[in-house]
């Protein structure tokens, strides 16, 4: 770290400007948001360019769709978001108070498109995960259609006939087999062929003009890829088939309710280091429960802007944490500020660091925070979790959630408003649909019908808001530096140092931690604002531990302050149409 300690500046709120924005994307903060360092705030970097963990469960769609957001669509749709961000949260509203710098600043706009913001994850052996394979391993290798058992029952014609209608390339939307030999046995061990062989594809017996005949086709439409019957795992192979995923567009949450929805299966059986930005282009690890690689490498024939490759089967699962970081490569566009002003913040960004806040993802775009949503939740109050979730709040949303939470205001129906939602998958349909199971009074019944990852990260958002004020308020006391009573974490364990320890460590080395019953806290004054903090909320300190064990809270312990590796950054001008060029940065770190 640097000798002379940085300037400590009040942290600006966000800008809120319209912008063109994807239907589909009005309701995420990350689509442009405007990187604000002006003269009189001395601009630093107050919060990470990018979060691991950036889900927004409210209102998301998690409906798979085909045909992904294209740069510049949505007409109107930046009026929209305006108003959408007239009601949404400045940094202000989720701790973020503080920034680390001296120089003057500069402006530009971040994320204008998906492809401006690029991530690659780094594992825990330090490397950078890339798709640069998308072959099958030979393990995984199956023989072809014509080799294995039950194919004698087809022709040539009809088994060309079965795979152009499971690839989706046959006009008619089914294959009809006439049965000329007609017998039970004969039928049965067609049907199961065509399941066996041609995963995707259902069957029927149909009679026509007194002949019989099986009839194949698609069960779930275009928009499924049907799971092949349950198989022998090989003792010899991995449980878990890892790959590497690359997706535009969507975030990660979003992009595994995908991959479930077409291998029809449940989206927990999926595990993963690290969620990523949706605005974006990331490439990341997946590891999922006994899929083969061949099943999965199907997807990249039916899935667009997806590619899955790098396979390879191990024995364990991904855990959240598990990761050493992530590569960035940001374009920063209609920079305003001088080469200079560029140049000592990208030197501060890279020497300095920055303030390791959760970003604005973490909290949710609407006027009903996601971290309000995890306060009641610990606070064991359902009828204020459903009201959160529900309840209609100001602000643009899709017209149909619009509808959703006004049916509910009115008539507390959970039937009436699900008839709303043509889209079920998204977080109130699933709570609706728990609601109209199990009724109003077996709430968390029906709340547990919302996938669990989306669950709690409602009480990890609460988390991330204690963790980003206790830090503002730390570093508003102490400023940029270990002082006596700071934490430190030394071989996993957390330690509180002593004023002659303080003088051997950095800033660098200070952490501070997010509640929880396994977690200790710092001994000045700081370290008692969060039994403050979490008294003021109606939340024990010392009894962190809910009657719904997921909703218990261990806690853990995160870094005050980054200092990224492998900072770069080059200036370039845009010329169009003869006009005067537009300054853009391309800025990468690790």
């Amino acid at each position: 770290m640097a000798d002379a300690e940085p300037m400590l500046v009040p942290a600006p709120g966000r800008e809120k400007r319209a912008c063109p924005a994807l239907e589909d994307e009005v309701a995420h903060s990350t689509k442009r948001p405007r990187v604000q360092k002006d003269e009189n705030n001395r601009g630093g970097h107050s919060h990470k360019p990018a979060q691991d963990e950036a889900e927004e469960p409210e209102g998301e769609e998690t409906e798979p769709l085909e045909e992904e957001d294209g740069e510049g669509a949505g007409l109107g749709s930046g009026e929209a978001f305006a108003e959408m961000m007239k009601h949404g949260l400045t940094e202000l509203d989720v701790g973020i108070l503080k920034c680390v710098s001296e120089h003057k600043g500069f402006s530009g706009i971040l994320k204008e498109r998906y492809s401006d913001f690029v991530v690659h994850e780094v594992n825990k052996e330090g490397k950078t995960v890339q798709l640069d394979d998308l072959s099958v391993p030979e393990e995984a290798e199956v023989t072809s259609v014509a080799e294995q058992p039950g194919s004698e029952v087809f022709t040539e014609e009809q088994k060309h006939q079965l795979e152009q209608l499971q690839l989706f390339k046959k006009k008619e939307g089914n294959v009809s087999i006439e049965m000329a030999d007609d017998t039970k046995e004969k039928r049965t061990l067609v049907h199961k062929a065509v399941k066996t062989l041609y995963p995707g594809l259902e069957t029927k017996t149909e009679e026509r003009e007194g002949k019989k005949f099986i009839v194949a086709y698609h069960a779930a439409g275009q928009k499924a890829l049907a799971a092949p019957r349950k198989h022998s795992w090989p003792k010899s192979r991995g449980a878990f088939c890892h790959f590497v995923l690359y997706k535009e567009n969507k975030d990660t949450m979003e992009a595994i309710n995908v991959l479930s929805k077409f291998l029809r299966m449940r989206p927990n059986v999926f595990s993963y280091m690290g969620t990523k930005d949706k605005r974006a282009i990331t490439v990341q690890e997946i590891a999922v429960l006994k899929v083969t690689a061949e099943r999965l490498s199907h997807l990249n024939k039916c899935l667009n802007n997806f590619k899955l490759g790098n396979f390879c089967y191990k024995k364990h699962p991904l855990k959240l944490g598990e990761l050493r970081g992530n590569h960035f490569t940001v374009v920063i566009r209609n920079i305003t500020g001088t080469d200079d002003q560029v140049q000592q913040a990208m030197t501060s960004l890279r020497e300095t660091g920055f303030i390791n806040y959760y970003g604005m993802q973490r909290f949710g775009t609407t006027a009903v925070p996601t971290h309000q949503v995890g306060k009641a939740i610990l606070q064991d109050n359902w009828n204020e979790v459903i009201d959160l979730i529900l309840k209609p709040r100001p602000g643009a949303e899709k017209g149909y959630l619009v509808k959703c939470r006004e049916e509910w205001a009115q008539s507390q129906d959970p039937e009436a408003a699900l008839k709303k939602l043509p889209v079920k998958r998204c977080v109130e349909g699933q709570l609706l649909r728990g609601l109209s199971m199990y009724g109003k009074k077996n709430i968390i019944t029906a709340f547990a019908m919302i996938p669990r990852n989306n669950r709690l990260m409602y009480i990890h958002s609460y988390q991330s808001f204690m963790w980003n004020t206790m830090v503002s308020r730390r570093i508003e006391a102490f400023g940029l530096k270990a002082v006596e009573g700071d934490l430190v974490l030394r071989g996993g364990t957390a330690f509180v140092l002593s004023a002659a320890e303080a003088e051997t460590h950095s800033i660098q080395d200070v952490v501070m931690p997010l509640p929880g019953f396994d977690v200790i806290y710092p001994t000045h004054h700081v370290g008692k604002g969060y039994r403050e903090k979490l008294s003021a909320d109606n939340l024990d300190i010392d009894n962190m531990r809910h009657r719904v064990r997921d909703y218990s809270l261990a806690g853990a312990y995160r870094r005050i302050l980054i200092k990224p590796s492998d900072v770069s950054w080059s200036l370039c001008t845009h010329l169009a149409f003869s006009q005067p060029g537009l300054p853009g940065m391309l800025f990468q770190q690790s």
